[in-house]
């Protein structure tokens, strides 16, 4: 009867530069080989495969990333707009219960970290078996400290599954020391557990036009490969809301299950330092990275070596096109630089120099005055769209694998260190019909080198 749902809606823009918007923390390797949408769909054993719920943009990766570790999703849901977490998590509960009349939901974000991950299965059992009896239960994670990023929720008890007393908005620092300090207030952790008909039946009561909205758009739902794609017009009917304000605040069906578990949003680069192994000094580096003499810092480099001298409380993060540089106690006002950029006309806040696509990936590794030279790597078996170009002509040059490449409906085949010319104009596509992945350089040259210079005239992958 239990089906977790994963909600991936984020962007992560507090971890800039390593998470970008079409790019967040939730698809990255943070804290262990594996990513974090893929730790979140590993936490929970011996229930049904998840429920996701992400937006258009993120739905290859995420399906992707999921398949990686043999997690086939139940149900791939993609929102055409944002809505925040109560229509999300909405989607979800009318589809458990086209599968399961009796569907039990455990609700959790996609980007947070839990280090003690036997003890979270034990919670969620207790969780569950509280949710049988109609209980909305939310987790309330134990505070180790006072913490002003969180909201907080008061239980009328301290331990056990407790009635709500009142859910609390960020405090400052005084409030959070005197809520830590009483023991009956735990941090909001966004994550619970509850039948779906439960869930619906108060969104209902308390949120109707919610409720019609998120019915409508499901139920006209269209199948595009793995994905439902809900009707935009429909769910863009419904109010922009979080589960708190829509139905956990106003329901009397409430409960809180306070939790030790090592949890954590990681929400910004003090909150990542401080879930990452450190050395003698406190200083975490990941990447080609020297400490000496400095003191608790955090530093990360994709691409470069970066050497730290007698510093301390620092953040460094270095990637193939962006360097932040800042105290680690302002590291909240990274957003600040991801609004210049976005002010600007930049794209740094959007994507990496490396792009994923549902085909495998292109890395930017140079550009000038009407020239472009990417990288291009191909997965076994995949074709890029037929495609053409009004304002530039492309060369590809095949390092490693075979390609197929077809110009204006001829094919040729290709194989390592021959190379072909695409002209302005000419319908082509590229194929790699071997095992091993292709690899080759594209230079583009021409008047206009957009990503949006495309006209798609056949993809596997239901793009336009």
């Amino acid at each position: 009867m239990v089906y977790p749902v994963i909600l991936s809606g984020g962007s992560g823009t507090r971890l800039w530069p390593i998470s970008r918007k079409h790019y967040p923390k939730q698809f990255l390797k943070l804290t262990s080989n594996y990513t974090m949408l893929q730790e979140t769909a590993l936490r929970l054993k011996g229930f049904n495969s998840p429920i996701a719920v992400c937006n258009e943009s993120h739905r290859f990766i995420l399906a992707e990333q999921l398949l990686e570790i043999g997690k086939k999703p139940s149900a791939l849901i993609l929102e055409p707009v944002a809505r925040n977490t109560a229509p999300a998590i909405a989607l979800a509960a009318f589809q458990a219960q086209k599968m399961n009349d009796d569907a039990i939901l455990v609700v959790l974000a996609a980007d947070h970290v839990i280090s003690d991950e036997d003890a979270f299965q034990h919670a969620v059992e207790l969780a569950v078996a509280e949710a049988e009896k109609g209980s909305l239960v939310t987790f309330g994670v134990v505070p180790d400290k006072p913490e002003t990023g969180f909201g907080y929720i008061q239980a009328t008890q301290k331990e056990g599954v407790s009635e709500i007393k009142r859910f609390v908005e960020k405090p400052d620092y005084d409030t959070a020391a005197s809520y830590v300090a009483s023991g009956d207030y735990f941090w909001n952790s966004g994550m619970f557990v509850f039948k779906a008909s439960s869930f619906l039946k108060e969104l209902k009561e308390h949120n109707s036009d919610m409720f019609d909205a998120v019915n409508a758009s499901l139920d006209s739902a269209d199948s595009d490969l793995d994905f439902i794609r809900v009707k935009k017009d429909d769910f863009a009917k419904s109010p922009s809301d979080s589960i708190d304000y829509a139905i956990m605040e106003k329901t009397s069906n409430g409960v809180v299950l306070p939790i030790n578990v090592g949890w954590s949003d990681v929400g910004s680069f003090s909150a990542l330092w401080e879930v990452l192994d450190k050395d003698e000094n406190g200083n975490v580096g990941l990447g080609d990275v020297k400490h000496i003499d400095s003191k608790n810092c955090l530093v990360q480099s994709e691409n470069q070596f970066v050497a730290t001298i007698g510093v301390e409380d620092i953040v460094v993060v270095g990637t193939k096109d962006s360097v932040l540089v800042t105290k680690r106690d302002r590291v909240q006002d990274v957003k600040a630089v991801v609004s210049h950029l976005e002010a600007t006309g930049r794209t740094e806040h959007l994507l990496h120099r490396e792009v994923h696509r549902p085909w495998g990936k292109y890395d930017s590794i140079d550009n000038g005055n009407r020239y472009q030279v990417k990288r291009i790597t191909v997965k076994p078996g995949a074709s890029l769209s037929k495609q053409m170009h009004h304002h530039r002509a492309e060369h590809w040059i095949v390092v490693s694998g075979t390609a197929i490449v077809e110009i204006n409906d001829k094919e040729r085949l290709l194989c390592e260190n021959q190379s072909i010319y695409i002209p302005l104009g000419a319908t082509h596509r590229l194929t790699n019909p071997g095992k091993v992945p292709l690899e080759l350089i594209e230079v583009q040259s021409g008047s206009y080198l957009g990503e949006d210079d495309i006209v798609r005239f056949k993809d596997e992958y239901g793009r336009s």
